[in-house]
């Protein structure tokens, strides 16, 4: 997958000791019968785990049937980078530059969430089984789209901190 974006931007992010513990994770997660494999693929249909990597990192393991694009919304980060690894099934995720969207709801330190009113500029990003894609804070972006018809989705997202 590409990783887009403004030069400046991605030369400036883009160390690869950042992203190390979230990539020794994602090969423990593609090992059949690893205890990370093996933990995702027993997780139930809206299932949602949070597992900590390290006292900065964590991934968030879930498992859901892809949606209607009515049923999503834009959304960015702050405090973290996201990793997003399909391990089973397909997606669409529509990418975007923050700076093009009206925020809808400001952020929450809390949730480190923003979320955004809908466009029909973004990028459209497919994402099958074995597909990875990060999304900087300056990325909005939104996950969970159907492809052509609703499919399970088993899925990690690690949560790189800034």
């Amino acid at each position: 997958m590409a990783i887009f974006g403004n030069i400046n931007i991605i030369k400036n992010q883009l160390n690869k000791n950042k992203f190390k513990i979230a990539f020794e994770y994602l090969e423990k997660v593609i090992q059949n019968n690893s205890i990370e494999n093996k933990r995702l693929l027993s997780l139930d249909i809206n299932a949602f785990e949070k597992v900590d990597l390290d006292e900065n990192n964590f991934a968030l393991e879930q498992v859901y049937n892809s949606k209607d694009r009515d049923k999503c919304f834009f959304e960015s980060h702050k405090q973290y980078i996201d990793v997003q690894f399909i391990l089973e099934g397909e997606e669409i995720i529509e990418v975007i530059n923050k700076n093009d969207l009206v925020v809808s709801f400001k952020y929450d330190e809390n949730i480190d969430l923003i979320k955004y009113d809908d466009t029909i500029h973004a990028s459209k990003i497919i994402l099958k089984k074995g597909d990875i894609v990060i999304f900087f804070p300056e990325d909005a972006h939104m996950p969970c789209l159907k492809l052509n018809n609703s499919v399970k989705v088993i899925k990690t997202v690690v949560k790189v901190k800034v």
